[in-house]
């Protein structure tokens, strides 16, 4: 219990850190999906190719060595972030490949004849998409984008390669000092307790959702 009690701030500080990681990284993660899902489905060539390496380049290459590239690399070039802007600029472009072809998938689902429509009656590609064919997509792509916050939360241990100060190097640091494993079983519980509420939500969502349009 001494242990417990002896690293109970630096796990709040963890916790919050990571909340706040998570947040950040998904709010970009998910405009960035919205703007490069437009350009997987727009009409101009070089958009539709600028969208797909983007996405192929950068989910095929794995987490851990994105932030090691970015945090460790970069600064060679005088290119420098601090740990917490270095973890939350990897994570949105990441997880915004991921997010890029989840809406991709929901803008697929629309029917077309709503976009023929739309432009029957003058609207221009990137009206006809934002004004009717996103707002449906993104409808029918929540359950998925929820799930994806889960991968960030997950994502965001991984900001102890860039030393950042969120729940497994609070965890690690522990286990360290006291010689105990006890702070890296917070840790996990620390974990849970925050996937807990975007499982639930997750699920609510795929159940209020589910093939409707």
């Amino acid at each position: 219990m001494g242990v417990v009690l002896d690293h109970l701030d630096q796990f709040r500080h963890g916790i919050v850190i990571t909340i706040e990681l998570t947040l950040l990284s998904y709010a970009l993660a998910f405009l960035i999906g919205l703007v490069v899902a437009g350009f997987r489905v727009s009409p101009v060539g070089p958009l539709r190719a600028a969208g797909t390496a983007y996405v192929e380049t950068v989910r095929n290459v794995p987490l851990a060595v994105h932030f090691v590239l970015f945090f460790f690399a970069l600064p060679k070039i005088g290119i420098i972030f601090s740990p917490f802007r270095s973890a939350v600029i990897v994570l949105a472009y990441y997880h915004g490949s991921f997010a890029t072809e989840t809406i991709r998938a929901g803008i697929n689902t629309v029917p077309v004849g709503q976009a023929e429509a739309a432009r029957s009656l003058g609207f221009t590609f990137p009206g006809t998409l934002i004004r009717v064919v996103l707002p449906q997509a993104v409808r029918l792509a929540v359950p998925p984008l929820t799930n994806r916050a889960i991968a960030i939360t997950k994502g965001t241990a991984l900001g102890s390669v860039v030393a950042l100060h969120e729940i497994l190097n609070q965890a690690s640091s522990g286990a360290s000092e006291s010689g105990n494993a006890t702070p890296m079983m917070l840790g996990a519980a620390a974990y849970l307790i925050l996937f807990v509420p975007f499982v639930a939500l997750g699920r609510w969502l795929e159940t209020r959702y589910a093939w409707k349009r």
